[in-house]
């Protein structure tokens, strides 16, 4: 699925290394047959012969060539980097190891010599076995009647955890770490294969990048990063003194959350074997010698949340983008293999999210209604023709810790509610239920309409209440559903721009027993919509649908985003894009996926998303030339803030239970609403039915600020006043 890029060969060395002075490279079966040979009367003293004598059956000479090569092609988990649509706002980082690949050139060169001296001071003269370390490891050890000393060089080491990379289970992962001859021997002679493929400095930049720091930190990159919040490249001495001492045991060295005598003895130790082998003078070392540890820690974001103590204004939108990466099937067969793929395969991913935009609809939703409040109140933003998700605001914060949360709104739960802080997806985004969304799915009756091809004078008389041909449960109206409108004034002969402008329920009510409200039903399945409920999949399953009579005032429960959607459709005169919310995927090899392709289609005929968008302009234009909008919209207020053309449709539930205005230009669409995520029988008051025509309207008028005012295309003739074909 990835293919970390391979690090180039430095040119003028050999197999062996820049320095060359021990055994000549006479290849891995000449060298295990002499030098190894020669060498077992050392390892004798460590490890019991009878245990060596079964080695060769368990990993023959053929067996290590074929392994060293798989060790040598080893990809550690690497740290997945998520920015804004400016590729530099970061958004969050994804991993389970926090690691990033740096190149050898990339980490300043004290740093190699002080891990070269903590860790194998004769790295440049062995072939992956030191046999004076071993020797020197013996006597230290024997002298003590303990460990003292390792023998396993920095290739050894390298090996080692290779493996266990490579390990598919926990045994493989035991194997690769017991403390035993033939793991001994088996990684010996590995290392010494190793070295016959790759540099001395191949080895030493896969050391590096390999090699646990504590805290969390996996490579030179991320010790950096971590302890002093710089790149590797600027490590002073003393940084690299007391990182070099972490890597033998980064807990018992720790200097963040330990007292640092220990890790300053360990770095002073370090200092003085950069003395032994010449890497340093006596007298730099000594300069840094009496310097305390001085550190400037970070701890990096992982999944959306922000670091300790901080929130990030980027969470909802973030764990949009983790839900919706678990659904492609490019990065594994299941959405678990996808997010483990996320989180290591190291990939650089741009999204679609506007930095500006999303500072303004978090700061537009929160001033209409605080975070301290029940209700949650938010806004997507979306771009017509590509589907791209530019903003989520929402007036909640991205964090788990619920400690300090009002009570739930829902009195027979004794617990504490999801406000302010929350990480449920409630702008959508999954297999997660939705909302209620009103008469803004009057929408799909409309489209339904023209499509079967009505046109959009299409005149009905519509009472205060009327009886229609579905089947209800109540004993009103004789056993047949009967809507009423929301008041008198909107009683009257009312055709397509009317009934929508002014929302009239009674004229939609009879419109989808004409169209037929399977075909209504249909046409929001093709709009995107998906049944996010039991109640909702029974009457919408195909036998049942065609009595389904009150789906036209939003009886069904919707996400924000996916509502949003719908109507992004039709400010592209019909063009369903998916809602995506990544503009580039990057792999480590530098390759640019097309996971984030706009996934669109023509959906709708031009012309009926025309003429659909020719009513709806009727819920926030009364006058125009042309239309035969109603004495009034809905609506009107969202126009007046905008300062520009804008079609769109509101929606409340029975006793507002939830509030929505989704709205759009040529070049945005907003959807916003207003309910109560944990108890969606609470109602938002009638007082604040206004308030999502009010968010979308300033969020237009400040997010279009400068743009061309494009104007919407009208329908022909024909589709307004006869119907299309």
């Amino acid at each position: 699925m990835r293919d970390r890029p391979r690090p180039h060969r430095v040119p003028g060395l050999s197999a062996q290394g820049s320095d060359q002075s021990g055994p000549p490279a006479e290849g891995v079966y000449a060298l295990l047959r002499t030098s190894l040979l020669a060498g077992l009367a050392i390892a004798a003293l460590l490890f019991p012969l009878a245990a060596m004598a079964g080695l060769s059956a368990k990993a023959g000479f053929s067996a290590i060539d074929t392994l060293s090569v798989e060790v040598t092609e080893t990809d550690p988990p690497l740290t997945s980097y998520v920015y804004a649509a400016d590729g530099e706002t970061l958004i969050s980082l994804f991993y389970d190891e926090f690691r990033r690949h740096v190149e050898l050139d990339e980490v300043a060169p004290v740093m190699q010599q002080a891990m070269i001296a903590a860790e194998d001071s004769r790295f440049y003269q062995h072939n992956g076995v030191d046999y004076r370390g071993i020797v020197r490891a013996f006597v230290a050890n024997n002298s003590s009647g303990g460990v003292e000393q390792g023998a396993s060089t920095i290739t050894m080491q390298y090996v080692r955890g290779a493996l266990q990379l490579n390990a598919e289970s926990i045994d493989e992962v035991i194997a690769a770490t017991e403390q035993t001859a033939t793991r001994k021997l088996t990684e010996a002679r590995l290392a010494m294969a190793v070295e016959e493929q790759l540099t001395k400095d191949e080895i030493l930049e896969r050391y590096l990048n390999q090699a646990y720091f504590g805290h969390n930190a996996y490579g030179i990159f991320a010790a950096a990063q971590v302890y002093f919040s710089k790149p590797p490249s600027e490590l002073t001495l003393d940084e690299s003194a007391m990182l070099a001492g972490l890597v033998q045991a980064p807990s018992a060295y720790d200097p963040i959350t330990s007292d640092q005598t220990r890790a300053l003895e360990r770095r002073n130790w370090v200092l003085d074997r950069m003395v032994d082998i010449d890497y340093l003078s006596r007298g730099d070392a000594s300069e840094v010698r009496f310097m305390p540890i001085e550190l400037e820690t970070s701890d990096p974001p992982n999944s959306c949340i922000g670091i300790e103590g901080t929130t990030t204004e980027y969470g909802f939108f973030c764990d949009f983008f983790r839900r919706w990466w678990r659904e492609q099937d490019a990065f594994g067969e299941t959405p678990a293999e996808r997010e483990k793929e996320l989180r290591q395969g190291g990939y650089t991913i741009i999204t679609t999210l506007d930095p500006d935009l999303q500072e303004l609809a978090n700061s537009t939703v929160n001033k209409a209604k605080g975070q301290g409040s029940k209700l949650a109140h938010g806004a997507v933003l979306m771009e017509p023709g590509t589907g791209r998700v530019k903003a989520m605001g929402l007036n909640r914060t991205f964090s788990y810790d619920q400690k300090n949360n009002g009570p739930h709104s829902n009195p027979s739960f004794d617990r504490k509610g999801n406000y302010p802080n929350t990480v449920n997806p409630v702008l959508g985004g999954g297999a997660e239920g939705g909302y209620q969304a009103g008469s803004t799915f009057k929408i799909f009756t409309l489209l339904a309409a023209l499509d079967a091809g009505y046109p959009l004078n299409y005149n009905i008389y519509s009472p205060g209440r009327v009886a229609t041909s579905f089947v209800s449960a109540t004993t009103a109206c004789g056993g047949r559903w009967c809507p009423k409108n929301g008041s008198a004034s909107m009683s009257g002969n009312r055709d397509m721009w009317s009934g929508f402008g002014m929302s009239v329920n009674t004229y939609f009510a009879q419109l989808i027993d004409r169209v037929g409200a399977d075909k209504t039903v249909e046409m929001a399945e093709r709009m995107g919509l998906k049944w996010r409920s039991e109640g909702d999949a029974y009457y919408a399953s195909p036998e049942r649908r065609a009595g389904w009579g009150p789906f036209t005032l939003g009886v069904s429960d919707v996400q924000p985003i996916e509502m949003t959607n719908v109507f992004n459709t039709l400010a592209a005169e019909g063009q369903y894009c998916e809602p995506i919310p990544a503009l580039r995927i990057i792999d480590p090899a530098g390759r640019e996926l097309d996971a984030a392709t706009p996934r669109c289609h023509q959906e709708l005929d031009e012309d009926v998303a025309r003429a659909a968008t020719d009513a709806a302009r009727c819920v926030t234009e009364t006058e125009r030339k042309g239309a035969q909008c109603g004495e009034w919209g809905t609506s009107k207020i969202v126009g007046e803030l905008a300062g520009r053309p804008i079609a769109g449709k509101s929606g409340t539930t029975d006793n507002n239970r939830a509030s929505w205005f989704l709205g759009y230009t040529p070049q945005l669409t907003i959807g916003a609403f207003m309910a109560d995520p944990d108890y969606i029988f609470n109602g938002v008051g009638t007082q604040n039915t206004i308030v999502s025509k009010q968010t979308v309207g300033t969020i237009f008028k400040k997010g279009l600020e400068g743009q061309e005012v494009i104007p919407f295309t009208p329908p022909s003739r024909k589709i307004m006043f006869e119907g299309k074909d």
